[in-house]
């Protein structure tokens, strides 16, 4: 797996704090967030189910800088 790293939460200690990668080879995101408390998912719940084998994560708007860092990847765009 070719995951590629795009960076923490800046505004955090270093440690487990939301994170974003890309994986190169299976053209995915990955994300790293803080878990949805129950209001959350219940109100992702009304859009539809939520398999088991997926998850709702936050992640701050502070981290803008690096999900479009990992877009740019995905659309093989250089990442500045």
């Amino acid at each position: 797996m070719a995951l590629r790293s795009f960076g923490k939460d800046p505004e955090t200690n270093g440690d487990h704090c939301p994170t974003v990668w890309f994986d190169e080879d299976k053209q995915e995101f990955v994300f790293q967030g803080w878990k949805a408390d129950e209001a959350l998912q219940a109100q992702c719940l009304e859009t539809g189910p939520i398999p088991d084998t997926e998850a709702v994560v936050r992640l701050p708007a502070r981290m803008v800088q690096q999900i479009r860092e990992a877009c740019n990847a995905a659309d093989g765009a250089p990442v500045r």
